[in-house]
């Protein structure tokens, strides 16, 4: 019986079945909408390092055919057969995607799945609808990754943009896929025959059982399957001849937005007329026009051809098109970033969670939300009369708040760095003015530091146990050290430890330092004592 799974889960491979050759369906339609469902088979970067596992209608099959797409069969808008054991080990993850051809939204399909099915019985299917999707143009449906063993992971993360924008989130650059679509009469027709070859061994002896399902089905993708190859045309060339047209003319007018934008157009633009050849020596104004009033009389030539200084206003033909490429340019390295987990940095200091994903709220930081996306509730974590009574004794008190519903959330606070700790049953120690957020699944509570005293109440830290996540923030880039009988640490720069290791407190307060000054005022540290693997977390940062 197939196993259903929600959005979040995630299983060993082996616990579905015990094969590797297996059959992924997956079913997704829209009134007047048409889709183009690929496989990426990405590295342990999650990075399209080799575009030969880029799955697609224009190329149906890896190197070693260990990934191959089948076409429309059983029911299923298109299908592939991955044999797990014959995947390079470059390849560490599937990621199976669907996206837009055309104009459209995810919003507007109907129920859709992916599924497994090995020997010709499903095994498990991850099923969603439009209502989970706004106005995204793709969606990352489901994952294969390479954790020890395989796994497979139910995603259903939407993407805004369409396939070329998919690509590029992967680490692929569009202009490398327009030279396969040039290519694409030859391989069009070449897809048919591997489909048709491949099916037969591949699920031959499983599907004896269903025969009828695959047999028949291998007939019907050679015809629709040359119906994608004029489509994609119709994604390489917007893609590229958008671009490139209008920066091509620019080029030369590049450097002007570069200029003084404080130099006056009025005076500049009449003036341009007579020198034609100042426009080339656009570092000349720089110098010019760094004292205010001279630019009227003399900088006006210089400045005004090259547009350095107000030339994207008057300019309207060289300014106008290059503001819009520029700005286009300028945001896209801060773009939001999708990757389809539950955690994922935007940057060093902004982190978001989704929390579709999981099956269970988050405890964050009061105050630390920046902004959300969806349907998000947000609720007051009370930490009860017994909480509230040890944190205050402890200095282990954090003020919390409950973030559910279905939507993702952004967290920082005070631009600190943040790093996510994923924990799988195991523990680790954090300062509570060291957390930022956690999972609500979580186990924590308050653990006291053995030792005869540390100034200023640090006799205590937070121990978190269990699987779900905790974000921990740091001042600066921080440190990971092993664990050794000589590691000691300023017990105000540590931020974390593994919670097996042995925390002793070391004081080296002698009255003799006390008593006259010039001693070097790191007078009480931490000593760590414990097995090889533990290990202590240092930041660059004393209070």
């Amino acid at each position: 019986m197939a196993r259903e799974f929600q959005r979040g889960h995630k299983a060993k491979i082996s616990d579905l079945t015990p094969g590797t050759d297996l059959y992924v369906g997956v079913q997704i339609a829209a009134p007047g909408l048409t889709f183009d469902i690929s496989c990426f088979g990405l590295d342990a970067h999650e990075q399209l390092s080799d575009d030969r596992y880029f799955i697609f209608f224009n190329q149906p099959k890896s190197p070693e055919e260990s990934i191959q797409l089948l076409g429309a069969q059983s029911g299923d808008t298109e299908s592939f057969r991955v044999t797990l054991d014959r995947i390079p080990a470059a390849i560490q993850k599937l990621s199976f995607t669907a996206t837009l051809d055309g104009s459209g939204q995810m919003s507007q399909i109907g129920p859709g799945y992916i599924r497994i099915v090995a020997g010709g019985e499903e095994v498990v299917r991850y099923a969603f609808t439009g209502s989970e999707f706004t106005t995204e143009r793709a969606v990352m449906l489901g994952d294969f990754y390479l954790k020890d063993v395989w796994r497979f992971a139910a995603v259903g993360q939407g993407f805004d943009g369409g396939l070329d924008a998919l690509l590029k989130n992967f680490g692929g650059e569009v202009a490398e896929e327009e030279a396969p679509p040039a290519a694409a009469p030859a391989a069009a027709p070449g897809f048919a025959p591997p489909a048709q070859a491949a099916a037969p061994p591949a699920f031959g002896a499983p599907p004896a059982a269903q025969a009828p399902q695959p047999a028949p089905s291998f007939g019907a993708p050679p015809a629709p399957t040359p119906s994608p190859a004029p489509q994609q045309p119709m994604h390489a060339a917007p893609t590229i001849a958008a671009p490139l047209a209008p920066q091509t003319p620019q080029a030369p007018q590049a450097p002007s937005p570069y200029g003084q934008p404080q130099q006056p157009q009025f005076g500049q633009v009449p003036g341009q007329g007579a020198p034609p050849a100042p426009p080339f020596g656009q570092q000349a104004p720089a110098p010019y026009g760094q004292p205010a009033p001279a630019p009227y009389g003399q900088q006006p030539p210089m400045g005004m051809p090259p547009g350095v200084p107000q030339g994207m206003p008057q300019g309207v033909p060289q300014g106008v098109p290059a503001t819009g490429a520029g700005l286009q340019a300028a945001l896209q390295p801060y773009k939001e970033t999708a990757t389809g987990q539950r955690w994922t940095p935007q940057n060093q200091q902004l982190m978001r969670v989704d929390l579709t994903m999981g099956g269970s709220g988050v405890l964050a930081r009061q105050g630390s939300m920046v902004m959300y996306q969806g349907k998000v509730d947000f609720g007051y974590k009370s930490a009860g009369f017994v909480g509230r009574a040890v944190g205050n004794a402890t200095g282990q008190e954090m003020q919390l708040m409950r973030c559910t519903g279905r939507g993702q959330v952004f967290l920082a606070e005070e631009g600190s760095h943040l790093h996510p700790i994923e924990l799988q049953g195991d523990a680790i120690c954090v300062s509570a003015e060291s957390v930022l957020a956690f999972d609500e699944s979580l186990q924590y509570e308050v653990r006291r530091v053995e030792g005869h005293g540390i100034p200023g109440g640090a006799l205590f830290t937070m121990q978190f146990q269990g699987t779900g996540t905790v974000i921990v923030k740091t001042h600066g880039t921080p440190v990971v050290l092993p664990v050794t009988p000589t590691t000691f640490a300023d017990c105000n720069a540590v931020v974390a430890w593994s919670a097996a290791s042995q925390v002793i407190v070391s004081t080296q307060v002698r009255l003799r330092r006390n008593a006259y000054p010039g001693h070097s005022g790191e007078t009480v540290n931490l000593q760590f004592r414990g097995a090889p693997g533990n290990f202590i977390v240092v930041q660059p940062y004393e209070v």
